[in-house]
């Protein structure tokens, strides 16, 4: 059984060190900007309302609150998609989904959305060089 020791060191190691890196998680400055270009990009749809909490907010008011709670849990987000999903896809006060009301008057939730967004700005940026990250 004691052949196993070093093993179960290095495991332990490499667990820890994983643990302690997922700890201090932050963005790569690549994804930030991606993330950055997402908020810029929901700021500038004058045709949305954001319903949040049973009120309807227009698209400057959620990009401000989408900022907003990237500030404060950045330290966990180490994707895009880590934002969307922290910080954009429901209230962290009622655990209500946040949804987006289109300019024909559909609605859809606001994560479905907004990863239907980042996929087009990846798809942009793979065609345009490094524009989104």
């Amino acid at each position: 059984m004691t052949s196993f020791q070093p093993l179960r060191r290095a495991l332990l190691a490499a667990l820890l060190g994983t643990a302690a890196a997922l700890a201090h998680a932050t963005p790569s400055e690549s994804e930030h900007r991606l993330i950055d270009t997402l908020i810029q990009r929901v700021a500038k749809m004058g045709s949305m309302t954001f319903l949040r909490n049973g009120s309807e907010y227009n698209a400057t008011e959620a990009a401000k609150h989408m900022q907003a709670k990237y500030e404060h849990f950045r330290k966990e987000i180490v994707t895009a998609e880590d934002f969307i999903e922290r910080c954009a896809t429901r209230s962290e006060m009622t655990g209500q989904a946040y949804r987006v009301k289109l300019g024909g008057g559909a609605i859809r939730e606001s994560g479905e959305f907004l990863r239907a967004e980042l996929r087009s700005l990846r798809e942009e940026a793979k065609k345009g060089g490094a524009k989104a990250g």
